[in-house]
């Protein structure tokens, strides 16, 4: 499928997928996108409440999640285990042209979204002494953890192109990922995913959305399930 680098509202870039008419972020600004679904309604549950957070991606893609989640995590002090799933990496030429480093003024850090993007996969790899990152390649679907997740940030391609990725199915192996107490939250907020979501047994809420749109899901692992013991 035919990729290219556009540039989304609030000035910062990403990779549409032309034959989809899908972004990896949103046109309305994905860096506003990353912070108000993946921090603001994530992460910052856990800053200064935790030692140590372990946190799962569904979605490496740019690594603009990771990228974020580091910088926050970096002034808190919060040590970070970052696991990010990609099928589909990035490409070097793709990367030369994202602007996330200028953008947030995080110019400190270009080597070690550098090394991010080219550390060695399936290997856990020290970016600095409070932040580590594995990525995976693989589907979704052949994820294998098990209660050892705080948070996962849900960041696959919308229901509209991908339903496969919103089904029950997905949602059982997300609750069986957290542990108990852990959080998932996504930038989506469709019915139908609501709804797949509760029937694995997460308790779920609406919450307001990044701009462009009303509102986000957030899913909480409450207990266990009858699939889920």
């Amino acid at each position: 499928m035919q990729r290219e680098i556009i540039t989304t509202a609030d000035g910062s870039k990403t990779i549409q997928i032309k034959d989809w008419d899908e972004q990896y972020h949103s046109k309305h600004g994905a860096i506003q996108e990353a912070y108000h679904v993946f921090i603001k309604h994530g992460l910052d549950l856990f800053q200064g409440k935790k030692e140590s957070v372990h946190i799962l991606e569904i979605g490496f893609g740019t690594g603009l999640n990771a990228l974020i989640t580091l910088l926050e995590t970096s002034k808190s002090g919060l040590y970070t285990a970052y696991y990010g799933i990609e099928a589909y990496p990035v490409s070097p030429e793709e990367l030369a042209q994202l602007n996330y480093i200028p953008e947030l003024k995080a110019h400190d850090f270009q080597e070690q979204f550098t090394q991010m993007h080219s550390s060695p996969w399936e290997k856990q790899v020290a970016i600095t002494d409070n932040f580590s990152l594995c990525k995976k390649q693989c589907d979704f679907k052949e994820i294998d953890f098990e209660n050892c997740m705080d948070l996962i940030y849900f960041d696959a391609f919308g229901a509209r192109v991908q339903p496969e990725l919103w089904t029950e199915d997905v949602f059982e192996l997300m609750f069986r990922v957290l542990k108990v107490n852990g959080v998932l939250v996504t930038y989506a907020a469709k019915g139908s995913v609501r709804r797949a979501m509760q029937a694995v047994g997460f308790e779920v809420e609406r919450l307001p959305g990044p701009p462009g749109k009303r509102e986000m899901l957030r899913a909480k692992k409450v207990g266990v399930n009858a699939n889920n013991p």
